[in-house]
């Protein structure tokens, strides 16, 4: 199963490489990972995504709790959630092809960065469904020259968050 794993983290020099490692000597693999600042300077929020049952990965959480660096960590995927990821395509239109990228963007929301003559550069937010989706109607209509994607963020719903404890 996939899991969203959201970790508070000291923000100090060796932390992020820590915790990777942790997981590589278990053998599992990030499949994606983002780190930044949180409303405290001192900590920061890691998010990743990796692939496991819920008892490999709750025992995982636990361990990365025994880290010095870490200071609390929910598996966002056990709970009701909001996760979001960032897609920035670039494209090379060919023929009628504008127009009908065009009309993409207008009916997914997407955002034009750059329109340049060689590449066409958009930004869309989303769940990864919907942004897999969108690569493969801009396919139909251009040439992928480059796909970066965030990875997805997740924030739990309602009041509940995930803090820092004492």
């Amino acid at each position: 199963m996939r899991h969203i794993i959201s970790i508070l983290l000291q923000n100090e020099a060796g932390a992020l490489a820590r915790v990777a490692s942790l997981f590589a000597t278990r053998g599992y693999n990030i499949e994606s990972l983002s780190v930044a600042p949180t409303e405290d300077p001192q900590v920061s929020r890691l998010t990743l995504v990796t692939i496991g049952s819920d008892h490999v990965i709750g025992q995982i959480n636990l361990q990365l709790l025994k880290l010095v660096d870490v200071v609390n960590t929910v598996d966002m995927t056990l709970g009701e959630h909001i996760e979001r990821e960032l897609l920035l395509l670039k494209l090379k239109l060919h023929g009628a092809g504008l127009e009908r990228i065009r009309e993409l963007v207008r009916q997914e929301g997407a955002r034009v960065l750059d329109d340049g003559e060689d590449s066409y550069t958009l930004e869309l937010t989303g769940a990864a469904h919907r942004l897999d989706t969108f690569i493969n109607k801009a396919a139909v209509h251009a040439d992928i020259l480059a796909v970066v994607r965030s990875g997805p963020l997740a924030v739990s719903r309602g009041v509940a968050a995930l803090i820092a404890t004492s």
